[in-house]
């Protein structure tokens, strides 16, 4: 059988993005080509820096080619390799929102690392669109570009084409993620095995801990709720007894959940108890019926739901990727 042609991918740099943005999806594009022993990504750096950019910590990235005006064959994948969260946009990133605008709709596929998402913002390709960014960003991104559906549950976000990340290493997982797609799940396994990463996380796994963004969040006179919240899980959480504990009434809280949080206190709680399971299935050895007890959620049933709901995944399959060793 002929071999599959080569899928163009340019990755878009700018200056005083950081290094691995780049350098870490790039490495598990070219180690697939190493193990298919072909070219199965023909990689490519543009940029309005070329022919040299200098990153974030004073590494120069040599090669790159002038962003081109013109496209007779567009690329298979565009990857906007991080960028600045800065508003307005630097005017040496700037190029890069019209070309994105002009040229999206003749490339298949779009991604983002890390706060490459803001470009991809302003050319309105996320309009309407799930998408993620750095942690740190995530509110900027929501206040400059209402449109965007910006989430913080996922290290990638994968809507109508178009891919998004979270920071830093994240890229990694989001472009092996664009392996599997490509190549399947046994070759995506070999590249991660191959780069020697300790684990491959899927998009569903949380940049951060749920509870403690929701504790950093809270309001002066609020910071028990959470605690309250998490000593309580293996019992019944109702709005009543949780406004009792904050001293609100029902209404209030549900009020205030909305406005701090944009959900109400049940999705809060549920929320909560996830977090926990989460918690418990990477830690401990704790039997699945042990785990609904102590979070509240009910029967190994409401479990089963709520991971393939939230994360794509059972709990026996999350426990599996992401248990560390429990001596």
């Amino acid at each position: 059988m002929p071999s599959a042609a080569a899928k163009n991918v340019w990755f878009l740099v700018v200056p005083r993005t950081s290094m691995i943005n780049i350098a870490g999806p790039w490495e598990v594009l070219g180690h697939t080509n190493d193990l298919l022993g072909r070219e199965a990504y023909c990689l490519q750096a543009f940029g309005p820096g070329a022919p040299e950019t200098k990153t974030r910590y004073g590494l120069c990235l040599s090669g790159v080619k002038p962003l081109p005006s013109r496209v007779d064959s567009p690329p298979d994948t565009v990857v906007v390799a991080g960028g600045s969260p800065a508003d307005p946009i630097p005017a040496d990133h700037a190029p890069l929102v019209p070309w994105l605008r002009l040229h999206r709709p003749r490339i298949k596929r779009v991604v983002s690392v890390c706060t490459g998402a803001f470009a991809l913002a302003a050319a309105g390709i996320l309009d309407g669109r799930r998408a993620t960014t750095h942690w740190l960003y995530l509110d900027a991104l929501r206040e400059r570009f209402p449109k965007v559906r910006v989430v913080d549950k996922g290290i990638y976000v994968r809507d109508r084409g178009v891919w998004t990340s979270a920071g830093v290493t994240a890229g990694v997982d989001l472009a092996l993620a664009l392996v599997e797609e490509d190549h399947g799940h046994a070759l995506a396994m070999r590249v991660a095995k191959r780069m020697v990463l300790f684990l491959r996380r899927s998009g569903h796994q949380a940049q951060f801990s749920s509870a403690l963004r929701f504790q950093e969040q809270e309001a002066p006179g609020l910071r028990d709720l959470s605690t309250f919240v998490l000593e309580h899980l293996d019992e019944q959480l109702s709005v009543e007894r949780i406004a009792t504990q904050v001293g609100m009434s029902p209404r209030t809280l549900s009020r205030w959940c909305r406005k701090q949080h944009n959900e109400s206190p049940a999705e809060l709680v549920r929320r909560l108890r996830l977090a926990e399971a989460r918690r418990l299935l990477e830690e401990t050895t704790l039997p699945l019926k042990d785990v609904t007890a102590r979070t509240g959620l009910g029967d190994q049933s409401t479990l089963w739901r709520a991971f393939m709901q939230d994360m794509g995944v059972t709990p026996a399959e999350y426990r599996q990727r992401f248990a560390a060793e429990v001596v």
